[in-house]
């Protein structure tokens, strides 16, 4: 999975929904996070208002990340701060954009020391936002790219 923050992608090019080209502001990246297999998720939930003849899409992400350490937590807060946006790559291998339109925002970050041993000693975060349209597909050269 991939995180920017939604401020420093400067343009997008789609064709057909699908993303071909992601550009940058100068010197910013992505950040890559590799994950715990089977641990995260991304989903969506499109909605129709038919009185107002109108869409609404809610994107949501979560995820954990094991052991809490300092660096961790400062980076969380920065995350925190900021709408962002993420590429999450799928049990197929293929990217897809939440967040486009508009940003993902943190709704909450449990942070748990776990009671028992096998317990999660870490973080549980969700983002989530309203957005105008599903997530977009990102071909593989888009996704090549992201952390250069």
């Amino acid at each position: 999975m991939y995180v920017i923050e939604f401020e420093n992608v400067s343009a997008i090019t789609e064709v057909a929904g699908v993303i071909t080209v992601i550009t940058k502001v100068a010197t910013k990246t992505f950040k890559k996070y590799n994950l715990i297999a089977h641990t995260a998720e991304a989903d969506e939930a499109f909605a129709g208002n038919r009185e107002m003849g109108t869409l609404t899409n809610k994107q949501t992400i979560k995820f954990p990340i094991n052991k809490m350490t300092t660096a961790v937590r400062n980076e969380l807060l920065l995350l925190a701060q900021n709408r962002l946006i993420f590429v999450f790559v799928d049990e197929n291998g293929t990217g897809w954009m939440y967040g486009r339109d508009y940003g993902l925002m943190m709704d909450t970050s449990a942070n748990k020391t776990g009671k028992l041993l096998a317990d999660r000693n870490g973080y549980e975060l969700v983002f989530s936002g309203d957005e105008k349209n599903l997530a977009y597909e990102v071909n593989s050269t888009a996704l090549g790219t992201l952390t250069t």
